[in-house]
């Protein structure tokens, strides 16, 4: 046999060249080419080493010096084998007894053919061409490592035994000699040589990635890491820079070229499951899964049998057995050091599929998104909110965090420019009041929120599927099995009484996680909803000030958080159970197993049998513990994948691409321009609809079903190289007509003749109404990626008069706008599209009424020097808009839409007014709104000169935390535990101690049982007793474990309930400036994000963190107990793991902290590309936008794959510790210990556990650092704070009586350095007069809002207020501001119906809101047999999206008279006025509806609106310089008033206001 195994290297030789000798005779047979000849040209630039030498070129050809070198060694090595192997075969020198080389020479001689082989390959590895030698290398490394195993078979292996003894001994000191050179050249030089970096593509090649040069040790246990491990530790803050490179098989690029192929829709056909196709993708990765998977499992049985062997040779007395100790000993110490490798190389694999599953998901997605119609919609009723939450809320976790600003919405139903737009109006059944609490709990479904969703929350459902799916699949099964069969030759037939115990078993569990699912679809369905009341309340937080809710509204928060809380407390107790039963089923199967083996089979229980199947049994609690709580995470990522499919699957798609992925029968040509129509931008006998399958569109704000269809019943033709003007009333489909144009709805000809065209060779410009600008510079949004080119760029900012507004900032254009232009006014925001649209060299340009975020002014400057301007000139401009009387003088060519979406008349505006009656009303309105504009006193002209602002960055950057999470934080959640926080953790550590004892005496209890037997026979151990008394400690164990985790989720909800109260406080409580300079998204993040981390990762992490340590505590107690010389080394490597640890975790925070920071930009750029996505493929920009998520992805790849390998270095080098702690202890109980059998096993068993729990220890405390989020909560906790209220701050019942306003010496500041925006203003106002506020033009408008906040003390003031003859300065804020009513120029609605705007408390009846709806004149705007009418159960939009300016107004007035204040602010709009009619209804509300007590302060932006007041003041630079009747005022000869009256148009009428004010 010994003889036999010589030839396996023969053998494998021969195969070795049969597998390289096959293709190149194949090659040359049949394709007649040499087999590396066109690799070389390839692989090597001849051009760039033509001047080098040959060993330069062949250093170069490997690829370092370090290779040549080590392959050098190894040639060397394999010369020196053959000529050893030669001299034994001649019998030349001493090399042998020649009697030995006699009596084998056929294995001599075998062995110089092999190593002759090897020695070839060797040199074809070292001067081969690059394809050559690498192959090569492998064969010549892979024939070593062979021999070198033949050898240590035949002659290191019977060492271990007694009765074996070497094959080759005769070969004496040569034998030797042979194995260092094979261990040299066999496997230290193939473990430690570098790989040569070999491009993905290399026509493409990136600088490699050290992960790609690293050679295969330097894999093993991630060394390559070091250089940059021990330079970050340094460092207070790690740089993306700073990490290793993204290697080339994980660049999106080449992760895309690999996958789409398979899983994207437009690429491929197939309908099979997403998680088949994923698996088709991923084969390889899951292969090496389900291989890592076995061998782990492999490696686990090294202990089980190494520890039965050995205490079979201890309780034999230490006599020679067939083995020697020394051998399991070893075999304990590889075998772990095995399973370690193979755990680490399966979790690389593990989060290496996550990354690029998430990478690739993404980037599919976004693609994706890009080809979707957008569609837009509010629920249409609250049945229909009520289905939604059934179906959504089971399968997702609703992530609060979508964009604002984007032009997605379905224009034509959600503009809400005039009551046209209005919201529709209630279902004829009443609606249930419950039904419609559930239905504003549950955010209505947005594309835009659903696709955030996609690639956030259901991507993270899918981070461990590779873990999960090949555990349950490979890993377990196979496992179990093992276990069995191991459990059978100890234990015999007994193990299978465990089998069958813990099939009856399974269902408990099972039946616990089904409850604990639900248990968790009811606790996110209660977290989405207190998410988002959070979202909401955080997204009108100004409003909420100003009305001094903050009590209330806090107050509502705490009841939705208690009722999250009660869920998260169910499900935690859920947990709990869980968790005990995966600990009392192995318990269970043990303990039936020992009771049939002792009580039934009466054999004998001996300390090998106890703790090698002990090991086993623990195993399979881990086993059994993993499974049951993967399932419910399977269940999820199914969820998430089938969500995802659908998304890609059935979401309907812009024609361009629906008949790419139809049926190739579909793909006809739907849209044939004839020959004599090509060139022509125009449409002919079409319909246009928003769906695909033509069913009803959701109409904003109402119940009634609308589905509008653009029709086009003749042929419309634009005029190139003109302005086209496309007018018509609100919902007519303007908009419409520049989305089928733009190819964004649904086409559908009419007949064989029809057509649509919009020509985009010569480019297309798309101007969105809905204003998208992207978070970059102002410059660069302007620029969209068009070349710079400074003369066009200075005329575009001049024709959009944008000069002045640049330099209002400190940065210029060089100025970035924040998430969805967060630093931009809507006017500013509108004209920087405008200006991309000019700027562009499009030749057709789509703008969808620019003009409507614009005040008059402004707009006058648009169309004289941008539309009639050179840039424009012989540009073909499609132009919508309302403001027919000021653009129709540049049209050349007018279409008038009518209300049903169809054209009524197309050419000139007068044939337009012939036609449209409704047309002359509306230009005729608009000429006087023309007219009254120019009685605007605080317009500012475009290109008025003001002193440069500091701007700079308006947005704090977000706080970045270094180092470690403070005692200050930890004390946040750690100290609100109990009232009594030491005491708490006294009594919870306690708890844990006691378990951990008793946990420690169960094991050291059955190995004192089976002691027994080595003094007594087996009838005379009572193993009844035993048993009895082993089932009483694991039930005072079970029962200790479950009251210290009941203990400890009561003070962990308790913490969540204060966190949470506080940060909500602490947020309500701060000033109005601290919310100016802070994102609205980060302050919505630390109340939703980071508190779901406080409810689940903090305490998590937290429990875990204190039940290891405890855990890793005893057990290195234990241990010292039965060997105190092991102090030291416990010492030792509690020692190393801590050094190790301490540099992890510093390394580690910082690289999380950047994965944070590259995660975000992602989903910023997903969110504003699908935000902003018409306007993108109107630009044809989709391209650049993949190139920049490219980029982006990778960045946060390559951070990703950082940390996941920093943790895997961590585990490396700590379960290294642990090996040689196991090891070392094992020898010295075996051979220099007295130690019985039972005592020996028990040590071995509490130093496995103490040494394999440090990796978990380490883990816990740096998630509970990492996830904790803590520090980011406290930062929130320490922020600028209004003062609070005192009982003394509490007004008498009776206050406010009347509006009676005092002030005296009243200045203002918006910061304690700041200048005064207010300087010594001082007026009285009487009970119920009205007063408006005015300034002078240029004066600015800082003055007005300045006043009301100072009124309302939003901000720093000094000198004397009285309310109703009280001092506003010692009032309570709440008390305050709850009695006066603002009305701001853009009123802050709340996502709801509009019973819940009106009256968010619920503190009056239906009939007084409907009159206060009457009183504000909504009845005058709509007619009661319309069934699209707003009521009490409309839904409106969040911030009142689907609702006009106007209407927006009206409702706010409504809400302020139902609040019933005594004093009422109105901030008149400048921006977006309301239409005429809506106008007029406000004003004549504001002068005939308020009560006579109704003191008004009107901040007046048009003479007109107060000319009529009592009493009029004028403001310039922060004082008053008039206040009086204006009557008084106009007789002034150098006033002011008088001054602005004069400079106006229409001066007759303004003094007759005034004279008719003073006679009233």
């Amino acid at each position: 046999m010994w003889a036999d195994s010589s030839w396996i290297p023969a053998n494998c030789a021969a195969l070795s060249a049969l597998h390289l000798l096959v293709p190149v005779i194949a090659r040359r047979a049949f394709y007649k080419e040499p087999e590396f000849g066109a690799t070389c040209s390839v692989d090597l630039s001849e051009l760039d080493i033509a001047e080098l030498s040959y060993i330069q070129k062949r250093i170069r050809t490997l690829g370092s010096l370090t290779i040549f070198c080590l392959r050098m060694i190894q040639s060397l090595a394999i010369l020196a084998l053959l000529l050893l192997s030669f001299g034994q075969l001649s019998g030349v020198g001493h090399l042998g007894s020649r009697q030995a080389v006699a009596n084998a020479p056929r294995g001599t001689g075998i062995q110089c053919v092999v190593y002759g082989y090897t020695w070839i390959l060797s040199v074809f590895a070292l001067f081969g061409n690059t394809r050559l030698n690498r192959v090569a290398f492998i064969h010549t490394s892979l024939l070593l490592a062979i021999t070198w195993t033949v050898y240590m078979y035949r002659d290191v292996w019977p060492l271990a035994t007694l009765d074996l003894s070497p094959a080759d001994a005769a070969e004496g000191a040569v034998l030797w000699a042979k194995l260092c050179l094979l261990s040299l050249s066999g496997i230290f030089i193939p473990l430690f040589i570098p790989r040569k970096y070999i491009p993905i593509n290399p026509k493409e090649p990136n600088q490699p990635s050290p992960e790609q040069t690293a050679s295969l040790f330097s894999l093993l246990f991630y060394t390559y890491l070091e250089s940059f491990i021990w330079r970050a530790r340094r460092l207070s803050h790690v740089h993306l820079d700073m990490l290793p490179l993204l290697p080339d098989y994980d660049h999106l690029k080449n992760l895309v070229g690999r996958a789409f192929r398979v899983l994207d829709p437009m690429q491929t056909k197939s309908q099979r499951h997403l998680g088949l196709l994923l698996i088709r993708t991923f084969w390889f990765e899951l292969c090496n899964l389900a291989a890592m998977s076995i061998t782990a499992v492999i490696g686990a049985f090294a202990a089980p049998i190494s520890i039965n062997q050995l205490l079979q040779y201890l309780e034999s007395g230490r006599t020679e057995t067939p083995i020697k100790p020394w051998f399991w000993i070893a075999f304990l110490g590889f075998g772990r050091l095995f399973k370690d490798v193979s755990d680490q190389w399966f979790m690389y694999y593990t989060t290496r599929l996550s990354v690029r599953t998430q990478a690739i998901l993404t980037e599919l997605v976004f693609e994706h998104a890009l080809r979707i119609r957008m569609k837009a919609g509010t629920p249409d009723n609250t049945s229909q909110l009520q289905v939604e939450v059934t179906r959504e809320a089971e399968s997702e976790e609703v992530s609060p965090y979508t964009t604002a600003s984007s032009d997605t919405r379905t224009p034509d139903s959600g503009k809400g420019k005039a009551k046209s737009a209005s919201n529709e109006g209630t279902s004829p059944k009443k609606v249930d009041v419950t039904q419609l609490d559930e239905a504003k709990e549950t955010p209505h479904r947005h594309l835009v929120g659903r696709i955030n969703n996609l690639v956030s929350s259901d991507l993270s459902n899918l981070e461990g599927v590779g873990t999960w799916a090949t555990f349950i699949s490979v890993e377990s099964p196979f496992q179990i099995m093992l276990c069995i069969i191991f459990l059978y030759q100890i234990l015999g037939w007994s193990a299978l009484v465990g089998l069958v115990t813990m099939l009856i078993t399974l269902p408990l569990p099972g039946w616990i996680t089904k409850q604990i699912q639900g248990a968790h679809r009811e606790k996110m369905r209660r977290t989405d909803s207190r998410v988002q009341t959070v979202t909401e309340t955080l997204n009108v937080i100004r409003m909420i000030k100003l009305f001094g809710w903050e009590p209330r509204i806090a107050a509502q928060l705490d009841k939705k958080r208690e009722e999250e809380l009660v869920s998260v407390r169910r499900s935690q107790l859920l947990a709990m159970f869980i968790n005990s039963c995966n600990n009392m089923l192995p318990i269970l199967i043990m303990l039936s197993t020992f009771f049939t083996y002792t009580v039934i089979m009466k054999e004998e229980l001996t300390a090998s049998r106890v703790f090698s199947s002990m090991a086993v049994f623990d195993m399979l609690r881990i086993d059994l513990q993993a499974s049951f709580s993967m399932i419910p995470k399977l269940v999820h990522a199914k969820v998430s994948l089938e969500r995802i499919s659908d998304f890609l699957r059935n979401t309907e798609l812009i024609d361009e691409f629906e008949h790419a992925r139809a049926s190739d029968n579909t793909q006809t040509a739907l849209n044939a321009i004839p020959e004599d129509r090509k060139g022509v931008i125009g449409i002919r006998h079409a319909t246009f609809t928003w769906s695909k399958d033509g069913a009803p569109s959701r109409t904003l704000g109402g119940t009634r079903m609308r589905s509008f269809v653009l029709a086009i019943d003749e042929e419309l033709i634009f005029r190139r190289g003109r302005i086209n003007l496309i007018i018509g009333p609100t919902g007519a489909g303007k908009t419409s007509l520049l989305m089928a144009l733009l190819g964004e709805m649904h086409y559908k000809p009419a007949g064989p003749d029809s057509y649509v065209s919009l020509p985009r060779d010569g480019g297309i410009a798309y101007a969105a109404q809905e204003s998208w600008v992207q978070n970059d510079t102002i410059k660069n949004n302007i620029l969209f990626g068009s070349l710079f080119d400074e003369v066009r760029y200075n005329k575009v900012l001049y024709q959009c008069a944008l000069k002045r507004d640049l330099s209002l900032f400190n940065a210029g254009d060089e100025t970035e706008v924040g998430e969805k232009g967060i630093t931009l006014s809507g006017g500013q925001k509108a004209r920087i599209t405008l200006a991309r649209a000019v700027y562009s060299n499009a030749e057709v340009l789509l703008l969808d009424d620019v003009l409507a975020a614009l005040d008059v002014h402004t707009s006058r400057w648009i169309v004289d020097k941008c539309l009639k301007g050179d840039l424009l000139q012989g540009r073909t401009i499609l132009l919508v808009t309302h403001n027919v009387a000021m653009a129709s003088p540049i049209a050349d060519f007018v279409v008038d839409m009518g209300s049903d979406g169809r054209i009524l008349s197309q050419g000139s505006l007068e044939s337009a007014l012939a036609r449209d009656s409704k047309l002359v009303n509306e230009v005729h309105g608009e000429g006087e709104e023309l007219e009254k504009s120019e009685l605007e006193i605080d317009a500012e002209k475009p290109d008025d000169a003001v002193p440069t602002q500091a701007a700079g960055k308006l947005m704090v950057a977000e706080e970045r935390e270094e180092g470690h999470v403070g005692w200050s934080a930890l004390k946040l959640f750690l100290g609100n535990m109990s009232n009594r926080p030491i005491l708490f953790w006294l009594i919870y550590v306690s708890g844990h101690v006691l378990r951990q004892s008793l946990a420690n005496l169960q094991t050291w209890y059955l190995g004192y049982w089976a002691s027994q037997s080595e003094t007594l026979s087996p009838k005379e151990v009572p193993a009844q007793h035993y048993l009895s008394i082993y089932t009483l400690l694991m039930a005072l164990d079970m029962g200790a474990f479950a009251c210290s985790v009941s203990y400890y989720v009561f003070g962990s909800l308790r913490a969540a309930r204060v966190i949470h109260k506080q940060i909500v406080t602490s947020v309500l409580s701060t000033t109005l400036r601290w919310l100016d300079k802070t994102p609205t998204a980060r302050i919505i993040a630390r109340c939703t994000e980071d508190i779901g981390m406080v409810d689940n990762r903090v305490a998590r992490a937290t429990e875990a963190m204190t039940e290891v340590f405890v855990y890793m505590v005893l057990k290195v107690i234990a241990v010292i107990i039965l060997s105190p010389i092991f102090i030291a080394p416990a010492l030792i490597v509690s020692l190393a793991s801590g050094l190790c640890a301490n540099v992890f975790i510093k390394v580690q925070l910082a690289v999380k902290r950047e994965l944070s920071n590259t995660k975000a930009p992602v989903l910023a750029h997903f969110g504003a590309a699908v935000s902003g996505i018409t306007s993108v493929r109107a630009y044809g920009a989709q391209e650049a936008f993949k190139a920049e998520a490219y980029r982006r992805i990778d960045r946060y790849t390559r951070v990703a794959i950082t940390h996941w390998n920093l943790s895997r270095w961590l585990a490396t080098r700590i379960n290294l510790i642990a090996v040689f702690f196991v090891t070392g202890l094992a020898t010295y109980l075996t051979y220099a210990s007295d130690l019985s059998a039972s005592n020996t096993g028990f040590s071995l068993t509490m130093a496995a556990a103490f040494s394999g729990i440090i990796n978990q220890m380490i883990r816990f405390f740096n998630e509970f650092e990492i996830s904790g989020r803590l520090s980011r909560i406290q930062q929130y906790l320490l922020i600028e704070q209004e003062p609070k209220p005192t009982p003394e701050g509490v007004p008498p019942a009776y206050w406010p009586a009347s509006g009676r306003l005092e002030v005296e010496n009243l200045s203002a500041r918006y910061s304690e350095d700041g200048p005064k925006v207010l300087r010594d203003v001082s007026f009285h106002v009487a009970a119920g007069e009205r007063v408006g506020i005015v300034g002078r033009t240029g004066s600015g408008k800082a003055s007005f809002p300045s006043l009301t906040l100072a009124l309302l003390r939003c901000i720093l003031t000094e000198g004397n207020v009285r309310y109703d003859g009280l001092p506003t300065e010692k009032m309570n804020l709440d008390a305050l501001r709850s009695n006066i009513t603002i009305i701001p120029q853009v009123p802050e609605l709340l996502s709801g119906t509009l019973r819940q705007n009106l009256d968010p408390f619920s503190e009056h009846d239906d009939a007084v809101l409907n009159d206060a709806l009457g009183s504000a004149g909504l009845f005058n705007l709509q007619d009661e047999s319309d069934q699209s009418r707003i009521t009490l159960d409309t839904h409106i939009a969040g911030g009142g999206a689907n609702l006009s300016v106007g209407q927006r107004q009206i409702l706010a007035l409504a809400r302020a008279i139902v609040r019933r204040s005594k004093l009422l602010i109105l901030d008149e709009v400048t921006d977006k006025k309301p239409d005429y009619e809506t106008d007029s209804i406000i004003q004549t509300s504001l002068r005939t509806e308020l009560g006579k007590d109704v003191t008004l302060l009107t901040v007046a932006h048009r003479l007109q609106t107060i000319m009529d007041s009592d009493k009029i003041m004028v403001l310039d630079a922060g004082q008053i310089v008039e206040f009086g009747k204006p009557s008084e005022l106009l007789k002034k000869e150098k006033g002011l008033l008088r001054s602005l009256v004069e400079e106006s148009g229409d001066k007759e009428h303004l003094y007759a206001m005034a004279r008719g004010a003073s006679t009233a």
